[in-house]
């Protein structure tokens, strides 16, 4: 759909027309002019032809239509004769729109909205309480490649892009069944973005699909500026102090496809290369499309890898630490973890400050032109890694740990996870560094009620189906079965 903004919905309110046309075509192409300013933007475009004997006018925006389409069109309107006029609007569409996607729009609103989001409409004497869409617009998109950061080592090589339309044939691709729902809502009372909710009618939890289409229809705010991520706050406008992601992103459709097989519902958003995956379990984040490419003894450890080293990167400095605060509990076996060099700064303070500079150099790689990333790749190497311990800012074994830290927030695809595990992991630093054993004791605690008290978007428990506790798909979470045993699981759900 298009955009329409505050002001022009006050405009098609004046004098009451927001039911109808004017019964003049010059008075409702005056009328249009004002509404779309058109000679105030130069992508706004209009042209004036000749149809049958009668005048026409054609509205579109410069790029969001396919020239040789239109082409074809006008030159077949101006070509037409007064004989070949039908008595009607519908007799029109029946006998003169040669295109597929055509329409009959009956107010002022809808033809705003729709010449804005790129729909060309076309205005005829004669037949002046409707206006013509014939939906020939094409939006720039970018090829459909993998995604940086959902790269798979086997499978599929496509990913979703910016464009909804493309993102929805990716799915169909894939799912080659009429129970499979597009159902197409809108948000925001000035960007009228587009929101496509993907599902399986038969598989679907019905109530809270409804719930999420209510949600969704109650969101006022005037754009969602930041795509998912505004719809998401919408959604769940809960408090968000707790940093365990409550979605599941993914920007590839061969993952969104399994997920809708699931019971889920995928999430859409215009202009977002990415689907919002509803509702979602620690157990769902943490799994990835790898898993499945490879046999089920492979997949099952690769999930166990992937679970221990998020685990690993959540409680492995801190427990170094404690153990630096008493050396006396390493057996004799392990003593070579112990700092062998003078501690110049507390140990505490050099984790939380590489904890920092490794977001730095995340930002700072962000940031930098990709001809330069490898000599600041170097750079940054040689001075943090070599001159920072030389220097006596930091010692080898705390930079050898956090390069551990640094390299297992890798191993899962979830920014959201990497960063909730992050603060956790700062929080169990501080108690440990501040409250000894007992500050340890009480950081893994909190950690774990934060974990396990959270709810998913559904009002359910955040590690189902462990809690409660449901042996099957638990099972099924924690190891990777063969692709029969999983459907029948399925069917007899």
């Amino acid at each position: 759909m298009g955009i329409l903004s505050e002001s022009n919905k006050e405009l098609l309110q004046i004098g009451g027309t927001m039911k109808g046309f004017e019964k003049d075509f010059q008075a409702n192409v005056a009328y249009f002019n004002k509404i779309l300013r058109v000679d105030d933007s130069f992508d706004l475009l209009y042209r004036v032809i000749s149809m049958g004997g009668r005048q026409a006018c054609v509205y579109c925006v410069d790029g969001f239509v396919k020239d040789e389409i239109m082409q074809k069109l006008l030159q077949y309107f101006t070509g037409l004769k007064p004989e070949d006029m039908p008595q009607d609007a519908h007799g029109i569409l029946k006998k003169l729109l040669p295109y597929i996607e055509i329409e009959l729009y009956e107010t002022e609103e809808q033809v705003v909205r729709n010449v804005l989001a790129g729909v060309p409409c076309i205005l005829i004497e004669g037949y002046e309480q409707y206006v013509f869409g014939v939906d020939a617009r094409t939006y720039p998109a970018r090829s459909v490649d993998e995604p940086e950061k959902d790269k798979v080592m086997r499978g599929s090589r496509d990913g979703f892009v910016e464009t909804l339309v493309f993102n929805t044939a990716l799915i169909r691709r894939r799912i080659r069944d009429p129970r499979l729902t597009m159902q197409i809502l809108e948000a925001g009372t000035s960007s009228h973005t587009d929101i496509v909710l993907c599902y399986m009618e038969d598989r679907v939890e019905q109530e809270f699909l409804q719930q999420i289409i209510k949600r969704i229809k109650e969101i006022k705010v005037q754009s969602l500026t930041m795509n998912q991520q505004s719809l998401a706050e919408c959604l769940y406008d809960r408090s968000w102090i707790n940093p365990f992601p409550k979605f599941k992103f993914s920007e590839r459709p061969d993952t969104a496809a399994a997920s809708i097989y699931e019971g889920n519902i995928v999430v859409l958003v215009d202009n977002s290369p990415a689907a919002m995956i509803l509702p979602t379990t620690i157990f769902d984040i943490i799994e990835e499309a790898d898993d499945y490419y490879f046999p089920p003894i492979t997949g099952t450890y690769l999930r166990f890898t992937r679970f221990a080293a998020n685990v690993l990167a959540m409680v492995f400095t801190p427990l170094f630490l404690l153990l630096m605060q008493h050396q006396d509990w390493v057996p004799e076996a392990f003593q070579f973890i112990i700092v062998a060099g003078p501690i110049n700064v507390p140990l505490v303070y050099q984790f939380l400050i590489l904890e920092l500079a490794l977001d730095g150099m995340r930002l700072a790689a962000l940031n930098t032109p990709s001809m330069l990333s490898m000599p600041l790749s170097v750079i940054a190497g040689i001075v943090i890694g070599d001159f920072a311990v030389s220097s006596g800012w930091f010692n080898a074994e705390v930079m050898l740990y956090m390069s551990f830290v640094a390299i297992a927030s890798y191993t899962q695809a979830s920014y959201e996870l990497s960063y909730a595990m992050k603060f956790m992991r700062m929080i169990l630093l501080i108690l440990t560094a501040a409250f000894d054993v007992w500050g340890f004791v009480i950081g893994i605690v909190f950690e774990i009620l934060t974990i396990s008290l959270n709810k998913t978007i559904a009002g359910k428990s955040y590690l189902s189906p462990l809690i409660p506790f449901k042996p099957g798909k638990f099972f099924r979470h924690i190891f990777r079965v063969s692709l029969p045993q999983s459907e029948q699981k399925q069917q007899k759900k």
